[in-house]
């Protein structure tokens, strides 16, 4: 989806009309509406500094606004063998199901993958056993990372990690 469709979205959401919208972003009245229609139809590209006050208005994350395209299967499929290739996420069949799944085994970067679906799985849970409101729900999803409790520091390397056990492997049979 488009920044422009983005736009339209949170607008909507937000019960928001593009003249109004528009005026809160610091455009003159007289051409707010027609500014934020430019934006919303693809006309016109929205500056960083413009994406960061729409994403303040609406009170999520910029990166909320800047998907990548797929508004197209064609792009969705695209995207989803980038995701193959960098992350290791794989497609099989399972009892007639399509199932896609991230083998932490692929590389580092699927492992943090894995982790941070982890913690959607967990929120998503949350929603749907009533524990939070879809409100809360959106307000997660819409402003993540901001409101997720994981820690970011780098890990050590899976190969130093094995060979720190190797290391301590005396001690660690001796406890």
């Amino acid at each position: 989806m488009a920044i422009g469709e983005r736009i339209r979205f949170f607008r909507n959401l937000r019960g928001m009309t593009q003249k109004y919208l528009g005026c809160l972003v610091g455009f003159p009245e007289k051409t707010a509406d027609i500014r934020m229609a430019q934006y919303e139809s693809g006309t016109r590209s929205p500056k960083a500094d413009l994406t960061n006050k729409l994403a303040e208005v609406f009170s999520i994350s910029p990166d909320a606004l800047n998907v990548p395209d797929i508004d197209s299967y064609i792009g969705l499929m695209h995207t989803l063998f980038t995701l193959e290739d960098i992350y290791g996420l794989t497609i099989e069949k399972r009892d007639g199901e399509i199932i896609m799944r991230v083998d932490p085994f692929n590389s580092r970067e699927a492992r943090n993958l894995l982790d941070e679906l982890h913690v959607w799985c967990a929120e998503r849970e949350k929603y749907r056993n009533g524990e939070i409101s879809k409100d809360d729900y959106d307000k997660w999803r819409y402003n993540y990372p901001k409101y997720t409790n994981v820690n970011y520091a780098k890990a050590p390397s899976q190969e130093l990690s094995e060979a720190m056990t190797a290391a301590f492997q005396d001690k660690i049979n001796k406890d």
